[in-house]
């Protein structure tokens, strides 16, 4: 279908982000049409604004507008643990437990050898020197529980291992809420392994 060129170049936009097909993105396209001047100019200024000003910690490697971050530099967290998380969405979800007092590093991404992804594309090695230079005694390894998750948890324990630093994994197992019937087999039987003692 023919667009004029402004909204053809909107669409195509829209398209670069993830899970948006050609109808959403048209969509998007048009309801941004039908909005107010100023309140397009705020969400692109948003986006230039992030895109500018958001680098990553040189120490824990997140997402931040401050180097180092917030977290870094927070001296009331517990110094000897370090939390291992895929993502900087992950850090945002162990952070709204408020159940964490230590410190974590982010890797942005798994292993994934089907993707041509190794431990050479994500963070592990400024995660080895910061081991290095830190007074850390558990590392706590909170990757998805994916192939790819399981994958990154097992490469990096073994690679932690010399440096004498207790290694923990994140139980995996049944939602709070959820129904024993509808879990599939994987979940329960990871359910299973990490059953702690009431």
């Amino acid at each position: 279908m023919y667009y004029p060129e402004p909204i053809a170049k909107l669409i195509d936009g829209f398209m670069k982000l993830p899970g948006i097909g050609p109808k959403t993105a048209a969509r998007l396209a048009f309801f941004v049409l039908g909005m107010k001047e100023d309140d397009v100019l705020e969400i692109a200024k948003a986006l230039v604004n992030a895109k500018r000003n958001l680098v990553y910690c040189s120490v824990c490697q997140n997402i931040t507008d401050v180097n180092p971050c917030r977290i870094c530099m927070d001296t009331s967290r517990d110094r000897s643990m370090i939390c291992v998380v895929q993502d900087p969405k992950d850090l945002i979800a162990m952070e709204k437990t408020r159940e964490y007092p230590g410190y974590y590093h982010v890797l942005h991404g798994a292993i994934s050898p089907m993707d041509g992804i190794g431990p050479e594309d994500i963070r592990i090695a400024e995660l080895l020197r910061r081991l290095e230079d830190e007074e850390v005694k558990e590392l706590i390894l909170a990757t998805n529980p994916t192939i790819e998750g399981e994958a990154t948890a097992m490469y990096i324990s073994r690679l932690v291992k010399p440096f004498g630093i207790r290694v923990t994994r994140i139980a995996h197992g049944l939602p709070v809420g959820g129904d024993l019937e509808y879990a599939d087999e994987v979940t329960i039987s990871k359910a299973l392994e990490g059953r702690r003692e009431l």
